[in-house]
């Protein structure tokens, strides 16, 4: 992966995507992604030194809401082939999936309200994940939307999906509490009867104050939790830990995450810097002659 890529001398580039929309991207912004996520590489490669039992880093996923297409594009073209990404916002994760390469393997990481479930699985055709389930009602829509989604690709793929876990026990976050009968029941009612979704893992945003307080010496009490939340599930669905992952760790401590376990991290304002308000963002930045 190429670190130390040069701003070119002109102003802007041009690339055509799948759905033919000119994407413009800037090269001095483009170097500032690239770097910013061979950096991330370089920290998680740093996390994982301590852990010479595992196999394989865990999957980053590039929290991109909010962000303008080139930006994903830029990521995802050579030199860092990126391949997967998060977004908060079904509408705007309908937005870009239409704009950009299918290659993208989206994740879905906001709240989602059942009335939108059906539409993102069924109209996100290179949607790779759902990690914000917390109900079985939603399961089935989505199951349904991916029904209806495989029909008209002649596909059988199913859509992999996490349950949220609110492991903080914060009113203002979403998920099921680590203890209930609920959470059983809900992966039960995801293996069982959704044979268009998969049972990826479980999923977890912890509260601010407890990755603050975190070092490098001590552990995480929301990833403990979401730890042993994972391994109780797993048995009693009768399946190897390591077959449910832990979707766990986010800009401010990815890195506590994967000392202590993690199967995925989910890192946004540290490659892409600070989100703009969600009325200022645009999906198809424009360019200067077109302010003009």
């Amino acid at each position: 992966m190429t670190t130390d890529a040069t701003p070119s001398t002109e102003q802007t580039s041009t690339t055509h995507t799948d759905a033919d929309m000119k994407i413009t991207i800037n090269p001095q912004r483009a170097a500032t992604l690239t770097s910013n996520l061979e950096h991330i590489h370089q920290r998680i490669s740093s996390a994982l030194s301590s852990q010479s039992s595992r196999s394989s880093p865990p999957r980053l996923v590039a929290v991109s809401k909010l962000k303008p297409a080139s930006d994903i594009l830029t990521l995802h073209n050579p030199p860092t082939s990126h391949s997967h990404f998060g977004e908060n916002y079904v509408q705007e994760l309908l937005e870009k999936s239409k704009l950009l390469p299918s290659s993208i393997k989206w994740h879905f990481i906001g709240g989602l309200q059942s009335n939108k479930a059906t539409h993102l699985a069924r109209d996100v055709d290179s949607l790779w994940a759902v990690e914000s389930i917390d109900s079985e009602k939603k399961a089935t829509l989505l199951n349904k939307g991916r029904a209806e989604r495989n029909e008209r690709l002649s596909d059988s793929t199913p859509l992999n999906v996490f349950i949220q876990v609110n492991t903080s026990g914060e009113d203002s976050k979403s998920g099921i509490a680590p203890d209930s009968s609920e959470l059983v029941s809900l992966a039960k009612h995801i293996q069982d009867t959704c044979e268009n979704l998969h049972l990826q893992g479980v999923m977890t945003i912890g509260a601010i104050a407890r990755s603050k307080a975190t070092t490098p010496e001590t552990e995480n009490e929301d990833f403990i939790c979401l730890r042993e939340t994972r391994d109780k599930l797993a048995e009693k669905l009768g399946i190897e830990k390591d077959k449910l992952e832990l979707s766990m760790g986010m800009s401010e401590d990815f890195e506590g995450a994967i000392r202590q376990g993690s199967s995925e991290v989910r890192v946004g304002s540290t490659i892409f810097g600070e989100r703009p308000a969600k009325k200022d963002a645009k999906v198809l930045e424009e360019t200067e002659a077109e302010k003009k």
